[in-house]
């Protein structure tokens, strides 16, 4: 699954129930299953298939015939386990409070568990045959539709232990996540915020999920009490806080040890068969082009009329948002109309998924906030929105899904099962991609400059929080980490302190750094998922650099993009994107779409 939040200003004050919602206006899951009683079935019948992993064990190395019935039968079980897991996430998703579709995810989440234990024993059995077995083996036709799965998976032989360990480490996935399950039951449900006054009148509760809505608000005073009320309540949980990072820190050291790795950092992006110093050169290049970012901090506070800028005050739109009121059915022909260039086939595709059922459109009671696209290789590539028609993001957001959701079409209509979900690493580059020339296609059809003005400063918004926010991310990642392996204490204050670093150099020497801020690492999700974010940043860097290079190129530019979006997993997400035409081992894709964000700042200036 792969998605965002988006941001939520509806009017309405009631929602409707799931039950009163338009059929028209939901997704269809028969794709998956018809109904759930089919779902019931199929999930005892995969619950049944895991009990014949043991007849497997300790075969794999007798002969190339055992190894490709062992591969093909864990290949059918998980796409049998995908299949069951998704229906029960989706239905899930359309109202949160249904007690039967939390029962079902719950009654995966266990199977799911067993089945990877019954499984624990294929990889280190496989990294134990002798290599001049294994050379016989691969040169087998039975071993040809597993021959990549099985070389990639040979790179881990330094750091694949025995199979009791094996198991071990399997069976301490639920107590590695008690550091994430902590901070999301300290933060989402027990620190309590109270209200907040709003620019209508309104006392609205604060909590996680509405704090950066007061951000969004026009009125500064209701931005200035929503930012120190709401640190207010990290303060006093500072300790368990950071002695929870610290926990999520010293469990990803943990197995990288474990593992044999140089390091934390080393292991997450071993999987990718991303260099280091893709990282670094994320890092260098987007620290090189800081003053744009600092020339723009300027700028909005000139337009806002503002003595001093303050954290807070970086959300809150510096230009009115424009005043439109879209249906999803001029929304859907916004967006197809922006994605021409991608050629009738994607586009007829995708209009039969926009005005077909792919899409579950409006919000209910209950139903998961924000939007995410789920693609499965069985199902249709669904989307969850929450579309209003007055929020002109939700075109973007939309847009963004769909992006996801056609990849997954084109890699799973092109690849086998084994090679056709893609990773993260390339995810955002076709999400973002879809992002670039929605942008450009309303800029070129923008009324009046400040309609220009509107969508360029959004753009600039896009790439501050995508690129640079999350490289200053990153960078935090890194450091933390290696203080923790040169065995250097975590303690509330160097987390704090090492923040404060980062946030004094990517927000400049004119901005006004409240103490506070510093707890924004205390807060920040992504933190229990360790070296995952500066995948955003490449992903957008890398999706200017393509739609650059589809819009100004012709047939053969759209056939390498058109490509990498069938090609799955099929190849390493590096080689995937330098087929397409970008190189990120290089600064030069980054820099390029800083010197974007540069150009699109001086354009703004010279606008307003």
């Amino acid at each position: 699954m792969v998605g965002g939040a988006s941001r939520f200003m509806s009017k309405q004050k009631t929602l409707p129930l799931r039950s009163q919602v338009k059929t028209a206006n939901t997704w269809d899951l028969a794709s998956l299953f018809p109904n759930d009683a089919a779902w019931e079935k199929a999930f005892r019948q995969w619950e049944k298939q895991i009990a014949k992993y043991p007849l497997f064990r300790g075969t794999l190395g007798q002969h190339a015939k055992q190894l490709a019935a062992c591969l093909r039968f864990d290949s059918q079980i998980d796409r049998m386990a995908e299949k069951v897991g998704i229906y029960a996430f989706l239905k899930s998703a359309e109202d949160q409070a249904n007690s039967t579709y939390q029962r079902m995810v719950g009654q995966y989440q266990i199977v799911a568990s067993r089945q990877n234990q019954a499984a624990s024993f294929i990889h280190p059995e496989i990294l134990a045959i002798p290599s001049e077995t294994m050379t016989c083996f691969l040169a087998a036709k039975e071993i040809r539709p597993y021959h990549l799965m099985i070389e990639r998976l040979l790179r881990y032989k330094p750091h694949t232990l025995s199979d009791k360990e094996e198991r071990l480490l399997a069976m301490q996935s639920e107590m590695a996540s008690t550091a994430n399950k902590v901070f999301r039951q300290l933060t989402d449900a027990d620190l309590k915020f109270g209200t907040v006054r709003d620019e209508h009148g309104d006392d609205v509760e604060l909590s996680n999920a509405t704090f950066t809505r007061f951000l969004y608000s026009p009125k500064r005073a209701v931005r200035r009490k929503a930012f120190f009320q709401f640190y207010h309540q990290f303060a006093r949980h500072e300790n368990c806080l950071a002695a929870t990072l610290a926990g999520s820190i010293q469990t990803d050291i943990y197995y990288a040890r474990a593992r044999c790795f140089d390091s934390a950092l080393a292991q997450a992006l071993f999987a990718d068969h991303v260099p280091q110093i893709v990282y670094d050169n994320l890092i260098t290049a987007v620290r090189a082009k800081l003053p744009a970012l600092y020339h723009y901090y300027d700028l909005r506070r000139r337009k806002m009329r503002l003595r001093d800028i303050h954290h807070y005050d970086t959300y809150v739109p510096i230009l009115a948002e424009l005043d439109v009121q879209l249906s999803w059915k001029q929304a859907t022909r916004i967006i197809l109309d922006a994605l021409q260039p991608l050629g009738h086939s994607y586009c007829a595709t995708l209009e039969k998924g926009f005005s077909g059922r792919w899409c579950d459109r409006y919000p209910n009671r209950g139903k998961q906030s924000g939007a995410f696209s789920c693609g499965s290789y069985d199902g249709d590539p669904y989307i969850l929105m929450n579309y209003q028609p007055e929020v002109f993001d939700h075109v973007f957001t939309l847009a963004h899904e769909a992006g996801h959701s056609m990849h997954s079409y084109y890699s799973a209509k092109h690849q086998p099962y084994e090679y056709y979900d893609y990773v993260i690493f390339v995810a955002e580059v076709a999400s973002t991609f879809n992002e670039q020339l929605l942008s450009r296609h309303l800029m070129a059809k923008a009324k009046t400059s400040q309609e220009r003005a509107y969508l360029i400063n959004r753009d600039i918004d896009a790439i501050r929080g995508t690129i640079i926010r999350q490289t200053m991310f990153a960078e935090f990642e890194k450091i933390t980490h290696a203080m923790c392996e040169a065995g250097e204490p975590l303690t509330v204050d160097t987390f704090k302190s090492e923040y404060h670093k980062l946030l004094a150099d990517y927000f400049g020497p004119d901005f006004f750094l409240d103490d506070e801020l510093k707890l924004e690492c205390f807060r920040i999700p992504h933190f229990y998922r360790a070296f995952y974010v500066y995948k955003y940043a490449t992903g957008l860097a890398a999706a200017i650099a393509l739609a650059d290079r589809v819009l100004a190129g012709g047939k053969p530019e759209l056939d390498d993009y058109l490509a990498f979006l069938q090609s799955g997993c099929s190849k390493y997400p590096l080689d995937l994107l330098r087929a397409a035409g970008v190189d990120m081992e290089q600064r030069e894709p980054v820099l390029t779409a800083l010197q974007h964000f540069e150009d699109l700042v001086g354009e703004l200036g010279d606008l307003l």
